[in-house]
């Protein structure tokens, strides 16, 4: 059965190794029959949370810019696929802003299932990616519904398009096979 897959797109880098990887994961998961949607946060105006909690009661930030189209996006996705750099062994700020901003979710009746995670980063070790993997898992315990589904880490990349031959091209697009 085909599922609707969202792949957010987190760094404002152009030629983003980060985005390289969600290109994999999109691709894959569109060559198994998902209709797959990529959403990058680039030239988005996305404002930080103001914790007013308004959305908890109405299912919508009284902030008006871009995240409330993409809060909406990830409401009626199946699959929801974040892509980021890592940076100081955590997701990009933006991407943190954009989780916030799509507590307006909470209260509502969100389709997402499935939730992955894809990042990239200069150090190569085993435990680079854990606190972003932590944040995800943070975000994914507050949906019931929700299961952090994988992950897919490249190490040892800085340069932009560096990770051009890299395996974990092929494990993201194995890994959207998978959706």
């Amino acid at each position: 059965m085909s599922k609707k897959v969202l792949v957010i797109c987190t760094s404002l880098r152009a030629n983003s190794n980060s985005d390289k990887l969600a290109k994999a994961f999109a691709d894959g998961a569109a060559s198994a029959g998902n209709d797959v949607e990529t959403v990058s946060l680039k030239g988005k105006s996305i404002a930080f949370c103001k914790g007013c909690f308004a959305c908890s009661s109405t299912g919508s930030c009284v902030i008006k810019d871009d995240a409330n189209e993409i809060t909406e996006k990830i409401l009626n996705a199946d699959v929801i696929c974040w892509s980021t750099p890592i940076y100081y062994y955590e997701m990009s700020g933006q991407m943190k802003t954009m989780i916030d901003r799509a507590n307006s979710l909470y209260p509502r009746d969100y389709r997402f299932r499935d939730v992955y995670l894809l990042s990239v980063a200069a150090d190569d070790g085993d435990y680079v990616d854990e606190k972003a993997a932590g944040g995800v898992q943070g975000w994914v315990d507050c949906f019931e519904k929700a299961r952090f589904a994988g992950k897919v880490f490249a190490g040892g990349i800085n340069d932009a398009g560096q990770i051009e031959g890299h395996a974990a091209l092929e494990e993201a697009r194995a890994m959207g096979t998978q959706v």
